[in-house]
C-alpha cells in the first residue's frame, strides 16, 4: 500500500505465495523435473474435455444458475452419497470456480474483520490467503512429527480458541504433511466445536488418496460426515482438480446445510457470478464416467509415494515419515532456510520443490514434494535431490 494508491489494509496485508516465489525463480530452467505445486502430469481426459466441447458446439455460453446447474448437483450428490455411505441432497451442493473459490466463500460466511479462525500449520497458505482478505485472523496451532507423520494435539487446538474465534479449519488429508486424521480424531474436534459454538471448515479434497489402513475408512480418508449430526455446523469444500486431473478448469463446490442456500447463491453471485456451463458438462462427465481414471491417478500416487520414500527414508540429514496420506511428502531439513534450499535445489538438482516456509509455523525448516507424477520423473528427480540433500 502506498499513498498514492491506498487500498484497503486486508487486501494490502493478502501474502506472497512462497510457492509461486519459487516456482517464478525456477520455471524457464530447461529440464527441470516440477515436483513444487499440487498437481499430477496428466492431462484431463479426453472424454472430459469432449464433453465441454460439445456443451460448446451447443451454444451453452450463457449465464447460468448460481448454484451450478441441476445435472451436475445431482451428479455431485450421487458420487458423494455412494463414496461416504450415506444419502446427501443435491440442495447440499453449490458449485465454485475451483475449491478456492468454495473456500473464499466458506470464509466469508464464518469471520470477518475482527475475528480469528484456528488452521492447524503446516497448512495450505490459500487458507491464510482468504482469511486475511476477508479482515479476519489467522492463529496458527503448529502440528508436531512423529514417527508415523505429523500428529495434532488436541489439547493444544482447544487451548488456541479465544473469545474471538469463530471457526476450525481442518484439512485431512493434509496439504502439504499429508497427515489424515482418525475417524476418532474428527469426532473429538467436532465435540470442541459443538462445545464452543465454533463452526468447522472441513477441506477434504484428498479423501480418496490414504495410504495406511489406521486412517482410512472404506477405502477413503475418515470424514467429518462419518462422525457428524443434524445441525452441526460443518462447511465442506471440494474439487474436480485433484482426481480428474482438472487443476486448470477450475471448478469445484462448497457443501453446506440447504438453510444456507440462498446466502451462498448470493456470494457466488456477487464473486464469480456462477461457473460456466460448458465446464459443468465437463464435471458431470468426470464424476459419472471417471472411476476408472480416479484409480489410475491414485495408483500412480502409491507408486510415486514409494519411490520417494525408498529415497528420503535412508538420509540422515532430513526428517521424513512417509504420509498416510494426500500426495505430498513434506520432510525436514534441520536448521534450513527452506526458502533458500529451495532455490538451491533448483540450482544444483534442476529440481523443483514448495519451500515449507510457505505453509506457516512447523514448516519453516521443510520442502514439499508432489509425488503425483510418473516413475520416471520421481526416479530422475530423486537421484538428483538425495546427492544434494546428503550434503
Amino acid at each position: 500500500m502506498t499513498d498514492t494508491y491506498p487500498i484497503r489494509p486486508e487486501a494490502a496485508a493478502a501474502p506472497t505465495s512462497g510457492i509461486v516465489d519459487t516456482v517464478n525463480y525456477g520455471r524457464t530452467r530447461e529440464g527441470l523435473i516440477p515436483l513444487w505445486v499440487g498437481e499430477g502430469d496428466l492431462a484431463t481426459p479426453a472424454f472430459i474435455a469432449e464433453a465441454a466441447t460439445r456443451a460448446l458446439a451447443a451454444g451453452e455460453t450463457f449465464y447460468t444458475y448460481q448454484r451450478g446447474i441441476p445435472e451436475l448437483r445431482a451428479a455431485i450428490a450421487k458420487r458423494q452419497s455412494a463414496l461416504l455411505g450415506k444419502d446427501l441432497s443435491p440442495e447440499r451442493f453449490f458449485v465454485t470456480t475451483g475449491g478456492m473459490h468454495a473456500v473464499q466463500i466458506a470464509m466469508r460466511l464464518v469471520a470477518g474483520t475482527g475475528d480469528e479462525v484456528i488452521v492447524p500449520t503446516p497448512a495450505w497458505p490459500n487458507f491464510r490467503g482468504a482469511l486475511t482478505a476477508s479482515g479476519a485472523g489467522i492463529v496458527e496451532v503448529a502440528m508436531t512429527p512423529s514417527d508415523t507423520g505429523f500428529a495434532l494435539d488436541l489439547a493444544r487446538l482447544e487451548a488456541a480458541i479465544g473469545p474471538r474465534t469463530k471457526a476450525i479449519v481442518i484439512n485431512s488429508p493434509a496439504n502439504p504433511t499429508g497427515w489424515t486424521a482418525t475417524r476418532e480424531e474428527l469426532a473429538a474436534i467436532l465435540e470442541i466445536a459443538r462445545a464452543r459454538d465454533l463452526w468447522i471448515v472441513s477441506d477434504e479434497i484428498y479423501q480418496r488418496f490414504v495410504w495406511e489402513e489406521r486412517v482410512a475408512v472404506g477405502g477413503r480418508a475418515a470424514s467429518f460426515h462419518d462422525v457428524m449430526r443434524e445441525g452441526d455446523r460443518v462447511l465442506f469444500v471440494q474439487t474436480l482438480s485433484k482426481n480428474y486431473a482438472m487443476t486448470g478448469w477450475r471448478v469445484g463446490w462448497l457443501e453446506a446445510s440447504p438453510e444456507l442456500g440462498q446466502t451462498i447463491e448470493n456470494l457466488v453471485q456477487y464473486s464469480s457470478s456462477g461457473s460456466p456451463v460448458f465446464v459443468q458438462r465437463a464435471a458431470i462427465a468426470a464424476l459419472e464416467h471417471g472411476e476408472g481414471f480416479v484409480a489410475h491417478q491414485i495408483a500412480r500416487a502409491r507408486r510415486g509415494r514409494e519411490i520417494v520414500s525408498q529415497a528420503l527414508a535412508p538420509l540422515n540429514a532430513v526428517r521424513f515419515a512417509p504420509p498416510p496420506g494426500a500426495f505430498y511428502a513434506f520432510f525436514g531439513v534441520p536448521g534450513a532456510d527452506s526458502r533458500a534450499l529451495a532455490r538451491r535445489l533448483v540450482d544444483e538438482a534442476n529440481v523443483g520443490l514448495a519451500p515449507g516456509s510457505a505453509f506457516g509455523s512447523g514448516g519453516e525448516d521443510g520442502m514439499r514434494l508432489c509425488f503425483a507424477r510418473k516413475d520416471e520423473d520421481l526416479v530422475a528427480a530423486m537421484g538428483r535431490l538425495v546427492p544434494v540433500l546428503r550434503g
